[in-house]
């Protein structure tokens, strides 16, 4: 039976929010979010009984956020206010955290009259073909160096093979950073391509939600090269891509790979999640149909995939038409 203790202030609450939510299943990633808005808003909010907070007071807070608060960035740049979309993010924190409320004390949810914050979507930049290319003629050499003693000359990079294998893995399977990142040997089937992107935590799946993606021959190919010059490489347990410090690979490191990849080839913006908008785009562009799109992403609705839709030019109504049993059993 629910039922609400007697001074039940936020503070004292976030702990069950947060157990809550790990019980559901939700990335270590999203948890952490979580954990960090509700104690920011801690920091602002005075500490007092739940039932005393008002929507008012929720609204107060949000432009609080968007006209006073000041950022702690690690680049050092916190005269720039917060993006739309980051307050976006605290309101969904606030929600979560409420309904819970609701739900576990029987309180009446204050966020229910907070009105959602606006913000632009940014837009969804693939890359070109051109780049891709660019970018794995990069994995192989580092800079030229220039001598006065001798010709000019390039030297293969250690991290080659890897970072081929990488830049092909997320163009051909659409795969999200940690998902990649969490990957071990035995997920990956090299003679059939298959990816399980496991449930749970472990898994790196957003929101807990696993599934299958595949490999072409191009990417097992790559992958099988830098699989087999690794001391590990047929060990089921161990992780499929990992640093130079032979270590899994984080979220971290392989955003600064990409980087940094980007950077020598001159691309301004490179970043592991474009090669999940070009995978997406580029499967619906030669003839791939919006709902396999939402299962091999693992997107819960269709919102994100009608974006990518719309920017291949599908036409979603006849992609429906092919798709509806009651037209084509011809009931």
């Amino acid at each position: 039976m629910n039922y609400r203790p007697l001074g039940l202030k936020p503070s004292k609450a976030l702990q069950g929010f947060i157990n809550y939510k790990s019980a559901e299943g939700l990335s270590p990633t999203t948890i952490n979010s979580y954990e960090r808005d509700i104690k920011l808003w801690l920091t602002y909010q005075e500490d007092v009984d739940l039932s005393e907070i008002t929507s008012r007071d929720l609204r107060d807070y949000l432009n609080y956020l968007r006209t006073e608060y000041t950022p702690r960035r690690l680049s050092g740049k916190n005269d720039k206010p917060l993006a739309p979309k980051t307050i976006r993010n605290h309101w969904i924190s606030l929600c979560a955290f409420f309904s819970w409320v609701t739900m576990e004390f029987e309180i009446s949810n204050p966020m229910k009259k907070v009105p959602a914050p606006k913000f632009k979507e940014p837009p969804v930049e693939p890359f070109t073909k051109d780049e891709v290319w660019e970018m794995l003629k990069a994995c192989e050499y580092k800079e030229e160096a220039k001598t006065d003693v001798r010709r000019r000359f390039s030297m293969r990079r250690p991290t080659a093979k890897r970072d081929r294998a990488i830049i092909l893995v997320l163009l051909d399977t659409g795969l999200r950073a940690g998902e990649l990142c969490s990957l071990s040997i035995d997920d990956v089937d090299l003679k059939t391509g298959r990816v399980d992107v496991n449930h749970g935590v472990g898994g790196g799946a957003k929101g807990g939600k696993g599934r299958v993606v595949y490999l072409g021959k191009v990417a097992r190919r790559s992958l099988w090269r830098y699989l087999i010059e690794r001391e590990d490489g047929q060990e089921p347990d161990a992780p499929l891509f990992v640093t130079v410090q032979n270590r899994p690979m984080t979220k971290n490191a392989l955003r600064l790979i990409i980087k940094a990849l980007g950077e020598k080839v001159g691309l301004k913006k490179c970043y592991p999640h474009k090669f999940r908008h070009t995978f997406a785009i580029t499967y619906l562009r030669a003839g791939g149909d919006v709902f396999t799109l939402q299962m091999l992403l693992g997107h819960s609705t269709l919102e994100m995939v009608k974006r990518y839709a719309r920017l291949a030019e599908v036409d979603l109504e006849n992609a429906h038409r092919k798709a509806s049993p009651a037209d084509s059993w011809r009931l």
